[in-house]
């Protein structure tokens, strides 16, 4: 706690610089905000690298931190990306201001995740400077390719075939001093592509429209069954909800082509399997009400895991019992929406995703973040690690 405490003032500078430099996911250039916080990292003695996609384009920045011996590796993991700014004008203070306010630190990106980047580099630092002391490396993941939804970095990073060892963890560093995230929902999305037959919408025959039959696959798959929670160590329902329809042009053309965005959360109870059949078995029945139409195509998107870390799990174990002793009380929490944990445990890589400053505005006009919880977060993380890495 005394050395978050020495390392405050820079923690919320360093936040401030990273918030000013503009880093929209999918809008603005990443160069600048990757440049500086890889200054800020040399110019402390830790070198780090760039970590190209598949594409070629640079979707990470990448910094070990190495202790006296071999040992466990831990990945402390943070976004430089952001949400979007909305309206300029409806925030109290430009959304790259960096503006300090009453103890609270206002713009895109502070709480998710630019104090989380900073807090982790400054725990790197200090375990640099006594690397003689612990066994094992520390790496610092910072992402920007999160709020694009791609997750290039950490695939990138997860998935390299030369990787130097194994991970034993990862701490993600969102946002939020009540909760340790150690589960979360999956998460299955799916293409439905509805047919119809094209014709005219004037003509004197009537045609099966690709929009009346999307809009029937709609409802049956919103009264579709679904299991309830899935017990004790996962107390959420899956969900199912159709988050986008395209179809139609004009008005002339009765459309023979529909697309509908199928989002499922799933739990240890209700898997991507089960998902899936209940997909195809849903529109099946669809198709069979529709004889006169082709029948219905679905591409799967995106698949990821429900995970739930259990309470013997080192990690999870570590961080709260680091949060008890440094005076603070989250409790550990299976988030509804799906995180990056979901895809780590995909890969089975144990994850914390999710404790952090206390905040407001994540996503939404005048994000900000309170300034005295970063030292309890960082002294939190540092201590977490601490007693993960062996001593020498």
């Amino acid at each position: 706690m005394r050395a978050a405490h020495q390392d405050h003032d820079s923690v919320v500078e360093l936040t401030r610089e990273l918030v000013r430099v503009p880093s929209r996911g999918g809008i603005d250039a990443y160069e600048p905000v990757l440049d500086h916080m890889a200054g800020w990292l040399a110019a402390h003695g830790l070198p780090c690298a760039h970590l190209a996609g598949p594409g070629g384009g640079v979707v990470a920045l990448v910094c070990e931190v190495a202790g006296d011996a071999p040992g466990p590796c831990y990945v402390l993991d943070a976004c430089l990306d952001t949400a979007p700014f909305g309206d300029d004008a409806a925030w109290a203070y430009p959304p790259t201001s960096g503006r300090i306010h009453d103890g609270w630190l206002h713009g895109r990106g502070s709480s998710d995740s630019k104090a989380g980047a900073a807090i982790f580099a400054h725990i790197a630092a200090r375990l640099h400077r006594a690397a003689r002391t612990w066994r094992g490396s520390v790496v610092l993941l910072f992402d920007i390719d999160e709020h694009t939804g791609g997750f290039g970095g950490a695939k990138a990073f997860f998935e390299r075939e030369d990787a130097p060892h194994r991970v034993d963890g990862v701490m993600i560093g969102y946002p939020g001093l009540d909760h340790v995230v150690t589960g979360g929902r999956g998460v299955l999305r799916a293409r439905v592509q509805v047919h119809g037959i094209a014709a005219h919408s004037g003509g004197s025959r009537a045609a099966p429209s690709a929009i009346h039959k999307a809009a029937e696959a709609t409802s049956r798959l919103h009264r579709a069954p679904l299991p309830g929670p899935g017990g004790p160590g996962f107390p959420l329902p899956p969900k199912l909800t159709v988050t986008a329809i395209h179809g139609g042009e004009g008005y002339s053309t009765i459309p023979d082509l529909c697309i509908l965005h199928v989002d499922i959360r799933l739990t240890p109870a209700f898997e991507a399997e089960q998902a899936l059949a209940l997909l195809r078995s849903t529109l099946a029945g669809l198709d069979a009400d529709w004889p006169d139409t082709p029948p219905t195509n679905l591409t799967v998107t995106t698949r990821w895991p429900a995970f739930a870390l259990p309470e013997h799990e080192p990690l999870r174990a570590a961080l709260l019992a680091a949060a008890q002793a440094t005076g603070l009380h989250p409790q550990a929490k299976v988030a509804g929406p799906s995180n990056i944990g979901n895809y780590l445990a995909g890969l089975n890589i144990p994850a914390i995703a999710g404790f952090g400053v206390d905040y407001r505005g994540l996503h939404a006009t005048d994000e900000q973040i309170r300034l005295d919880s970063i030292p309890p977060v960082q002294a939190t993380y540092h201590r977490a690690l601490l007693s993960l890495l062996p001593a020498c």
